[in-house]
């Protein structure tokens, strides 16, 4: 069970936890026509007042909605195989997306299918996007990269407005453990002018064995290539620029270089862990757009912008 849980990281890690400690997945869908965004994160949090909870975040022409809905840690149930989770009538799986979620700052009711997921490769080295790191068992925060990108169809109501998500894309990831990093950067978009693109990064002070180590994971797929930029590989950052809304870095591995400039939309305040418990807060935007240039010896092969694009800039400014 151990070591399919290392290589499935969407499958449940918490089985043997008990306090101090939370386990979210992330599902991202972007409407054909490009003008909906939608994130829902389903999860639990075990700690003084343990609960399992559906966040949803929504970005409709750019009007923002949220609301973090609050269930007894019994509406949690999981299966491994197939693999499903449910919060009461909501279940999440690679299959498909059954929700009802109805607040007084939100409603989205409908159901999604997924006709296909895109995992990473994976290696003895790397049998998940964190490496070697993945093999340890006392981090703070773990990270599991479950599909790029996916086709997805059906229709979900928000807010009584019908939206299409028949051929739309979806994007799916995790974090699991006791707390979220003290900053960080995240960036994911799978929208770009080549359908098959798709590209995520992170970029966070990771604690360890009590001192700190920035840590880097970075993806980019493209026309059948897996770009990955990763402390473990021996990546380099050569360039970094914080600004309150936008981000620049360049990457470096061996011949390869990625530029990377990504600018955030609107944002909403959403929550996060803290010792188990959801009571911290971090700014997430879901319309921003990341421009990418990729270079082969310096010659350059690849540049284009993607749109629709998750963003949070939770790290400290400067140019």
């Amino acid at each position: 069970m151990y070591f399919k849980k290392l290589i499935h990281p969407y499958l449940f890690q918490g089985r043997k936890k008990t306090n101090q400690y939370f386990e979210g997945w992330y599902y991202k869908l972007v409407s054909k026509d490009q003008l909906t965004e939608i994130a829902f994160i389903p999860g639990i949090s075990l700690a003084k007042e343990s609960h399992s909870f559906i966040q949803v975040f929504v970005s409709n022409n750019q009007t923002l909605s949220h609301t973090y809905m609050i269930y007894p840690i019994e509406s949690f149930k999981y299966q491994d195989d197939p693999f499903e989770i449910h919060i009461e009538d909501n279940t999440f799986s690679l299959s498909n997306l059954s929700v009802s979620v109805v607040s007084k700052d939100l409603s989205v009711l409908g159901s999604i299918k997924i006709h296909h997921i895109t995992p990473l490769k994976k290696t003895l080295l790397s049998p998940n996007i964190m490496g070697p790191f993945g093999y340890l068992n006392f981090m703070e925060c773990y990270h599991g990269l479950v599909s790029m990108s996916s086709r997805i169809t059906g229709s979900l109501v928000i807010n009584d407005q019908l939206i299409d998500f028949n051929e739309a894309k979806l994007y799916i990831e995790k974090d699991w453990g006791k707390s979220f990093p003290r900053w960080y950067i995240w960036l994911q978009s799978n929208h770009f002018s080549h359908k098959d693109t798709s590209f995520m990064f992170s970029y966070a002070k990771i604690p360890f064995l009590g001192f700190h180590f920035k840590g880097l994971i970075c993806v980019l797929n493209h026309q059948g290539n897996t770009y990955r930029f990763a402390t473990y590989n021996f990546s380099k950052i050569r360039l970094e620029m914080v600004k309150p809304n936008e981000v620049i870095y360049t990457l470096k591995k061996g011949q390869i270089t990625l530029e990377i400039h990504a600018t955030q939309s609107k944002t909403k305040s959403l929550k996060s862990p803290r010792n188990g418990l959801m009571i911290e807060n971090i700014k997430e935007g879901l319309s921003g757009t990341i421009h990418l240039k990729l270079y082969k010896k310096q010659v350059l092969i690849y540049e284009d912008t993607g749109l629709n694009a998750g963003i949070e800039l939770m790290k400290p400014i400067h140019n």
